[in-house]
Order: structure tokens, then C-alpha cells, then sequence
């Protein structure tokens, strides 16, 4: 099996330095070596030395020539995107991405499924299948595949590659281990390495490396009131075994008596991953009969096949019961957003896994929510936004955090 060190969380400064050099080939190419030199702050005979290397591995090559200033003119170096690729996987709330990008992130498959009924099986299953389909479909690319990246709901521990999925039985939550660590079986069927990452993780790393600007260093990816990626000082933060982000707490012993309406002090419970809309507008529906009837006739649905899609739908024709159902959410996510916008003070929070999809009125009511609930001083430079990446967040963060790893090891 093609093994790689991709769990080793402590990097040596020459790993670091890779990664260095080829993000800025990878952001700014072509470029020269004085370029690269001033931006890093270190010297131009030692990025030689790294650039040289990746000109031997066919990472890098050399350009059409700076215009100099004077003297020599200064070769232009750039990424060679053939050089390798991932693919990456990636669980959201409507669907399973799969996809396969080159050196420099542009996406050169494409697969996708709905998203799979949330047990250990079938989301297992659901991953293998979209892993084969990427490869039946990217057999010219296959020897040059560098690896694997998965985003997954759930705790990853990041020291012996286990998983822990939450699962609903009843109306009470369990956390249920996998047997085999999920790293490994995908390992063994694809013989390629594999890192497994939590999909708000993935995909804060997916929008930092390969669309924010370099000035964002703090960064929170809000992937549902469940969970959230933590960019600290332009690194993640993932805490001792990788657990960190999970943003509620939960004790199904208490779960009948923990209730909680917006702003009370249980406001931390564990939610719904969509944020409690599908239950609000089912409870909407059964008040409002005539307008039930607008909104089955907008979305082709019924009372029992209520899902995220029909609802933002709905909302997109300006139908009430899904603005309501929208507003409610709103708020929830924005009081969430407050307690962890005073606790990080972070510059930019992100909004994605699905929810980008809801509409600018749900950001704007989600913006307001945080300013009411949060600290002034902590809003006044907060940017609050959509996911630009979109549904491709979660398999593209695993798809560049298996190529940074690989940039590293190089």
C-alpha cells in the first residue's frame, strides 16, 4: 500500500517552508524566487535550494522571463497543476460531493449524491461508492493520484483514526463508534493515503487556502449550529484528539428537561443540524391551511417529504411560512454566532455546509442577530459571509488539506 505520514500533526521548518513556497506558487504564479524570497523574509539562495528541488519532483517549473529592473532578468516559476491530485470527499447537509482537483485546486471531476440516511453503514458505503466512481471516471489521472480526503460529520480522533457518528434513537442522541477505523478500510480498498477530517474543519481550511484572502487569519466556518471550523492565527485549531468545534453540549438523561427557547442560558443543547427549520415548518403548516396549500403547490411537496431544498425554495418565492421557518433559524444561528464571535473575536465567519443556500435574507437576519447579542467592540470589523466554494467546501478543504500534507512531504 502507498503509505504517507498525512496524521502527523507536528511539521519540521523544512515542511513548513514547503508548504510556504508552493502556496504562494500556488496563489500567485508565476513568480520569481526574489518574489518569493521578499514575501517569505528569507533569503534567495535558500527558496533556490527548495525551488531547485521541486524542479527535480516536476512540481515546479520555470516561465517566460521576469521584466528586470536591471542586470539579469529573473526566471518566473509556477506550480505545474499535473504534477498530482486528490480527491476529496465531502458530507453536507443536502448531499455527498465527490471530487477530483489538480495541484492547484481546479476541479477536474465532478460526482455527487443526496445525502445519505445518517448511520455508520451507509455513510460508510455512500463514501466507498463516490471514491470508486471518481476513480471509474479518472482512470487516465490514477497513477498520479497522491491521495484521499474525507470531510464527515461526527469526532475524529486524530490519533488513532476513529470516528465517533451521532445517531438519533428515538428523539435521544448516541455517539456510535466505528468498529474498523474508517482511515484504514479506505486505505486497504484503494491502496492510496487517507486523511479524515470533521466537515466543518475541512471545509474552514478549504475556504482559507483556496479563497479567502491571506489577511484572514481568524477564521470560523459555521457548518451548522452543531459544529464549526476554527482558524487560529492561520492555523486550525482542533484541540488535543481533533474534537474541537463541536459547539453544544449534551446529556440524553436531562434531554426531556433541557428545553430551550431562543436566548435562555440551555441555548447551548445540542441542535438539530438544521438548525430545528424542518420541524418549524412542519409546525407552521399544520397552523395554516391555506398556507400549506401555497407552499405544497410551490415546492411539489407534502406534509411527511418536507426537506432544506423545498423550504429554501419556498423562501427564494418569498412564500411566508418559509420566511418564517428561515427567520427563526436565523436567530438561533446568529445567537450562536455571538457567544462564539466574544469568545474568538475572529475577523470573517463563514456560513456554509448548505445553508448559502437560504437566501441573502437569512445572512442578513443571522448579521443583525449577532450585533444585538454580541459585544460592539467584537462586531465592529467582523465580516459575516456565505460560503464561496458552496457545496464543494467540505471535499475541497479534505481534497488541499491532503495536498498541503503532500506539499509538505515533498
Amino acid at each position: 500500500m502507498r503509505t504517507t505520514d498525512f496524521e502527523k500533526e507536528a511539521l519540521s521548518e523544512k515542511e513548513k517552508r514547503n508548504i510556504s513556497i508552493l502556496d504562494i506558487l500556488r496563489r500567485r504564479g508565476p513568480v520569481s524566487r526574489p518574489d518569493i524570497s521578499k514575501e517569505m523574509g528569507v533569503n534567495v539562495v535558500t527558496i533556490s535550494n527548495y525551488i531547485d528541488d521541486f524542479i527535480r519532483q516536476n512540481i515546479v517549473y520555470e516561465k517566460e522571463l521576469d521584466i528586470s529592473e536591471g542586470g539579469r532578468r529573473p526566471a518566473l516559476l509556477d506550480l505545474n497543476p499535473r504534477a498530482g491530485y486528490i480527491i476529496g470527499v465531502g458530507l453536507n447537509l443536502m448531499n455527498m460531493v465527490g471530487l477530483l482537483i489538480d495541484f492547484k485546486g481546479n476541479i477536474i471531476t465532478k460526482t455527487q449524491i443526496a445525502r445519505p440516511k445518517p448511520s455508520v453503514r451507509e455513510i460508510t458505503e455512500c463514501v466507498l461508492e463516490i471514491i470508486r466512481e471518481i476513480l471509474r471516471r479518472s482512470k487516465e489521472y490514477t497513477p498520479q493520484i497522491k491521495g484521499i480526503g474525507v470531510g464527515i460529520a461526527g469526532l475524529v480522533n486524530k490519533r488513532d483514526g476513529s470516528i465517533h457518528w451521532p445517531q438519533k434513537m428515538d428523539h435521544y442522541y448516541a455517539y456510535a463508534s466505528v468498529d474498523m477505523p474508517f482511515k484504514s478500510l479506505i486505505e486497504r480498498e484503494f491502496n492510496l493515503p487517507t486523511l479524515i477530517e470533521n466537515d466543518a474543519t475541512a471545509a474552514c481550511f478549504g475556504e482559507h487556502w483556496l479563497d479567502l484572502k491571506r489577511d484572514f487569519k481568524n477564521v470560523l466556518y459555521m457548518f451548522s449550529g452543531v459544529g464549526c471550523g476554527i482558524m487560529v492565527n492561520g492555523e486550525m485549531y482542533n484541540g488535543t484528539d481533533g474534537f474541537a468545534g463541536e459547539i453544544s453540549i449534551y446529556n440524553y438523561k436531562e434531554q426531556d428537561a433541557f428545553k430551550c427557547d431562543v436566548g435562555k442560558d440551555c441555548f447551548l443543547k445540542r441542535w438539530e443540524i438544521d438548525l430545528g427549520i424542518i420541524d418549524d415548518t412542519r409546525s407552521l403548516l399544520a397552523r395554516d391551511k391555506e398556507g400549506a396549500e401555497r407552499f405544497f403547490k410551490l415546492t411539489s411537496s407534502n406534509i411527511n417529504n418536507v426537506d432544506l431544498k423545498s423550504v429554501f425554495i419556498a423562501a427564494r418565492a418569498k412564500d411566508a411560512i418559509a420566511s418564517e421557518a428561515l427567520k427563526l433559524a436565523s436567530r438561533r444561528l446568529g445567537i450562536k454566532i455571538a457567544f462564539l464571535a466574544n469568545l474568538f473575536n475572529p475577523q470573517i465567519v463563514i456560513i456554509g455546509g448548505g445553508f448559502e443556500e437560504a437566501g441573502d435574507e437569512f445572512l442578513n437576519n443571522c448579521v443583525l442577530t449577532v450585533k444585538d447579542w454580541a459585544f460592539r467592540e467584537v462586531t465592529e470589523n467582523l465580516k459575516i459571509v456565505y460560503s464561496q466554494l458552496r457545496e464543494n467546501a467540505v471535499a475541497l478543504g479534505a481534497a488541499s488539506l491532503v495536498m498541503q500534507k503532500t506539499f509538505a512531504l515533498s
